[in-house]
């Protein structure tokens, strides 16, 4: 147990680079170790011991030297058994423990830092030398900066079900990273590795594109229902009306993830653009046999989940889309429109921020009339109260109520939407994806999803994000490079009142 935080007591060569490098990452060396070890103690004694290897045993055989770089070319040898060995002890872990082996793995097991200090200098001496031989020393300093994990994770990706393994092991990495109190540079950095490989082997050209139906397998309609996030499904008979007529699912998969949905997509075929789901999404069975082409005029995307923790952020949602779209314009030639009716979370959030920001300052988010109105329709102090009924939900039980707060929160709404920013870009998620992919902000639409769980993320609104398809390209493209938000004049409308009454 004690050689599992050996990293931090003994400055080998590497650790006596990090001291005089990185003094204060050297101060801190233990923090993250200590406390991932003493939790994993705990997992230790409840099961591993008796397993067979300890921790560092098993690192020690499983993890390859990084090859020689004279040897860089010539295929390593196949390390199925040590790679499978990993992977069982992994499994066989809990929480904490695999925590712990993280963090060892992601500490011990990185590059030689002493190398590419070494190899650093003889780059800086080759500057004023032959092409060739900076070259040389580049392609050196780049062979010695893979980390000894690497090696681990491209053995592990041969392995028969390894791809979904390393999936879920970045999942457990995220984990681990958010509920981490001590920053771990060194785990932060296994992320980004594991990112990067996993946006190369989940590219779109190794993506097969599947339309769902209810003749699909039952395990698959059984995960896709699982993995619903936006309008949870309630029982066979929905989900059987959800990929029945005038319903489309589409997924991608991999071939190194068989029977995986990675992204699901539902699309609802109508003949003009929706603006609440309750039309979309009914729980009772539908009386509809077939399908009447002719009145096919629009697709709405109503709802887009990611199956896979391990790979967020890696794009795949923007691909499926324009995937989709191809396959619907394939199959009803007549189409013309393509829309969202998008949740809009976090709103009710930042809509209760803001009425404590204006406690005693209503004026700044109603109008007097406003004002008036929401008086009369509650009991008590205005915005205390009315904090309270938002928060409940109970707000939509006053249909007087519901009138008076129409237009200020459709006002405060599309603030939200255009104008709240994060680092540039649209605060609000859903909208910041549709933005990426070229999308107009198109329309709010009240009371579109009185659900429990719509009117508590956002009010019970909804929005429809447009995808104009000649012009989808360049709003993608300005949207990249200057954060500008292509909005309809409703949408631009509402929130030059938003900021005209309401001073945000």
């Amino acid at each position: 147990q004690l050689a599992a935080v050996a990293w931090v007591t003994g400055p080998t060569e590497a650790g006596r680079w990090i001291m005089v490098r990185w003094p204060l990452l050297w101060a801190r060396r233990g923090e993250v170790a200590a406390a991932l070890l003493s939790r994993y103690r705990g997992s230790l004694a409840r099961g591993c011991s008796s397993r067979g290897p300890d921790m560092d045993e098993l690192l020690r055989r499983t993890v390859a030297a990084l090859p020689p770089y004279e040897s860089r070319g010539i295929s390593p040898a196949l390390w199925e058994g040590p790679s499978q060995e990993f992977v069982d002890f992994y499994r066989a872990l809990e929480t904490d423990g695999r925590a712990a082996l993280l963090a060892k793995l992601a500490a011990d097991y990185g590059a030689d830092h002493g190398l590419v200090s070494q190899l650093c200098g003889r780059v800086t001496e080759a500057q004023g030398r032959d092409v060739d031989a900076l070259l040389q020393a580049e392609n050196r300093l780049r062979h010695s900066l893979t980390p000894r994990y690497k090696l681990l994770i491209g053995h592990i990706c041969r392995l028969e079900g390894g791809v979904k393994f390393l999936v879920d092991l970045r999942a457990d990495i995220l984990q681990v990273l958010q509920s981490q109190s001590a920053d771990s540079p060194q785990l932060r950095e296994m992320n980004g590795i594991l990112k990067m490989l996993l946006s190369d082997w989940f590219s779109v050209g190794f993506l097969n594109l599947e339309r769902i139906t209810w003749h699909s397998s039952c395990d698959l309609l059984q995960k896709i229902s699982m993995y619903e996030a936006v309008h949870p499904v309630r029982n066979w008979v929905d989900i059987k009306h959800r990929v029945g007529p005038y319903r489309r699912c589409y997924v991608f998969t991999h071939n190194a993830m068989p029977r995986e949905p990675l992204v699901v997509l539902h699309v609802a075929l109508m003949d003009d653009i929706s603006e609440n789901i309750q039309a979309i999404v009914r729980y009772g069975p539908s009386s509809e046999r077939t399908e009447d082409a002719s009145k096919i005029t629009t697709a709405i995307f109503y709802s887009i989940s990611s199956s896979q923790q391990g790979l967020q952020g890696v794009e795949l949602g923007n691909y499926l889309i324009k995937r989709v779209v191809k396959e619907l314009q394939g199959e009803f030639p007549h189409m013309k429109k393509f829309s969202s009716l998008s949740p809009i979370p976090g709103f009710t959030t930042w809509l209760l921020g803001i009425l404590q920001i204006k406690e005693g300052k209503s004026n700044q988010i109603f109008t007097e009339l406003e004002y008036k109105e929401i008086q009369d329709a509650i009991e008590g102090p205005v915005l205390e109260t009315l904090k309270r009924l938002l928060s409940t939900n109970e707000w939509v039980r006053s249909d007087k109520l519901v009138r008076a707060l129409e237009m200020p929160l459709m006002r405060l709404c599309a603030w939200y939407l255009y104008g709240e920013k994060h680092q540039g870009a649209a605060l609000n998620p859903v909208a910041n994806f549709h933005l990426q992919n070229g999308a107009v902000l198109w329309r709010l639409n009240w009371l579109a999803d009185v659900s429990p769980r719509g009117l508590s993320l956002s009010s019970g609104m909804m929005a429809n994000y447009r995808y104009f398809l000649e012009d989808t390209n360049q709003n993608s493209i300005q949207y990249l490079r200057s954060r500008h938000i292509e909005a309809s004049e409703q949408i631009l409308s509402l929130a030059a009142q938003c900021q005209k009454s309401s001073k945000l």
